[in-house]
């Protein structure tokens, strides 16, 4: 099974939570909206900690600083054969100068050409209703964790 990890951030706002979220870059998302948003996140080896790889991958898909906070676990989900680990801090992170690292693929398939594309094309603050659909399926459950995690600690 192969193991991801990633950093949900989250601010405060008027109308509560607002989380930022990635839109994976390449042929296959261009057209993808609803159920095809994802925290910032990647693939570790077991030699790497699982933190250290979240903000590795938060740096290769947004080409931002990792803000300076706390990290709270949120623990891992199971979906689509990996696992993925996640963890929560708060921070308003300003998204100017968002420039995202990139990938080579062969497109179009059996083309025998490879193109360059985008890790991340896009990446938003969203409200938890609106996230939860614009989510995949599977990290849903670590918007809930948020949630419980943030009300418990009020």
């Amino acid at each position: 099974m192969k193991k991801s990890a990633g950093l949900l951030l989250y601010r405060r706002v008027n109308s509560g939570l607002e989380v930022l979220l990635v839109h994976p870059g390449g042929p296959f998302w261009a057209k993808k909206d609803s159920g095809a948003w994802s925290i910032p996140k990647g693939e570790y080896s077991e030699s790497e900690e699982p933190l250290a790889a979240a903000k590795r991958e938060f740096v290769e898909e947004l080409g931002l600083d990792v803000p300076e906070i706390e990290w709270e676990e949120l623990g891992a989900v199971k979906y689509s054969g990996k696992e993925v680990v996640a963890w929560a801090g708060e921070s308003d992170l300003d998204l100017t100068g968002f420039k995202s690292g990139t990938f080579e693929m062969e497109w179009p398939p059996k083309s025998g050409r490879k193109t360059e594309f985008v890790e991340v094309d896009r990446v938003e603050w969203f409200g938890l209703d609106e996230a939860k659909e614009k989510i995949v399926a599977g990290q849903r459950e670590f918007l809930d964790r948020l949630s419980d995690f943030v009300t418990e600690e009020n």
